[in-house]
């Protein structure tokens, strides 16, 4: 039976699904997760009017969807054609963007989030228990920009958030958008962190990690140093294979493959999944495949591309995720990227190659015929 025509109200809900993000590492509660993802689901069909038609265009409304698999996911095309937003926008909103890339700017996705507490309410126990496992308090050296400088970056927001709530006196961002990486400031606070036997922890996307080794940076990082990257090399002129960029690391900068936590998030989702490695390696856990965490306010399926029906475990499919950390917006997104289940999380695969396949493309055509932008 469906709960969801009886909604809580915002304050509650937010309130519960706050209490579900930050048990990072408990044991995954379903019930509590479907329960809530219902009671969000309905609050999202009455505030916020798009979604709603296509929901209901589908055959899937409150009254008729008993289960959080039945929540029909939202394409991440659609966030370039359309503004899903549920509720009203407070003084704590942002608007986020996709990069511009080959189609421009003019065409870049857009995430309205009009509640920020439930993006680092999702954020930073996240981000603790897999990069931080061990409680270390660490200098955080960003390769990204300052917020301030790229405000509309899901990224940078990210990273900020992270560099000024949980770093250790000596952080700071090394980046700018006007001038680029500062490799000489950067090499100097390792320089400084290296003399004091400060372990470090670098965050950066691959590509500034890159542009950064490129200039000839060698080191040794002290123990218990770590790194985070994130991205790929889209568009760039250089690429780097991940293998060989993780052995760089460690070649070049003394970080060992148990402490390089490579972190996948997406502009269209609250929530971000990190690799599992080092919290493995701190428990004392066998090594096992390399894989991410899906933290405990998403829930991710793996289906067929022209179906979207979930595929079994094994068989790589395109990603779907249903975050609650969305409330916002809207909780399901129907990703282009490729995955596999593996344990309690799921591998990437690449990205989704050639044209749109059939099930996506329906999926994305009800969009826009929700919006009126379709006869």
């Amino acid at each position: 039976m469906s709960a969801a025509r009886n909604p809580a109200s915002p304050g509650t809900l937010k309130e519960r699904i706050v209490t579900l993000l930050a048990r990072v590492d408990a044991p995954p509660d379903d019930a509590a997760f479907g329960a809530l993802a219902l009671q969000a689901f309905a609050w999202q069909f009455d505030n916020n009017a798009l979604y709603a038609a296509y929901c209901a265009r589908r055959g899937r409304t409150p009254e008729t969807v008993t289960d959080w698999t039945g929540i029909p996911a939202v394409p991440t095309a659609a966030f370039k054609e359309v503004d899903l937003v549920a509720g009203e926008r407070t003084t704590h909103s942002a608007t986020f963007r996709t990069s511009g890339t080959t189609q421009g700017t003019g065409r870049r996705g857009v995430h309205h989030v009009p509640d920020l507490s439930l993006y680092h309410a999702s954020l930073l126990p996240n981000f603790a228990a897999l990069v931080l496992p061990d409680d270390a308090r660490l200098p955080m050296l960003s390769l990204v920009p300052p917020p301030e400088g790229m405000p509309d970056s899901s990224l940078a927001h990210m990273i900020g958030v992270i560099v000024r709530t949980l770093g250790a006196p000596g952080s700071g961002f090394f980046a700018s958008v006007e001038h680029g990486l500062d490799t000489t400031a950067l090499d100097d606070a390792i320089a400084t962190c290296v003399g004091a036997r400060q372990p470090v922890c670098l965050l950066g996307t691959s590509l500034s990690f890159v542009h950064w080794l490129d200039s000839g940076i060698r080191t040794r990082l002290p123990a218990g140093s770590r790194l985070m990257d994130t991205g790929g090399f889209k568009g760039a002129a250089r690429v780097v294979d991940e293998t060989e960029l993780r052995a760089w690391y460690t070649a070049r900068l003394g970080v060992p493959a148990t402490h390089i936590v490579n972190e996948y998030g997406m502009t269209e989702m609250c929530s971000q999944f990190y690799d599992t490695g080092l919290r493995s390696h701190v428990r004392g856990e066998p090594a096992g495949p390399t894989h991410k965490h899906v933290p405990p306010g998403v829930r991710t399926r793996v289906v067929d591309p022209e179906t979207l029906q979930p595929l079994e475990r094994g068989r790589v499919g395109i990603l779907q995720h249903l975050d609650l950390a969305n409330l916002g917006s809207v909780l399901a997104v129907q990703t282009e990227d490729l995955g596999v289940h593996v344990g309690h999380g799921f591998r990437l695969q690449g990205r989704l190659p050639g044209a749109t396949p059939r099930g996506c493309s329906i999926a994305m055509d009800d969009l826009l015929r929700s919006a009126g932008r379709r006869p």
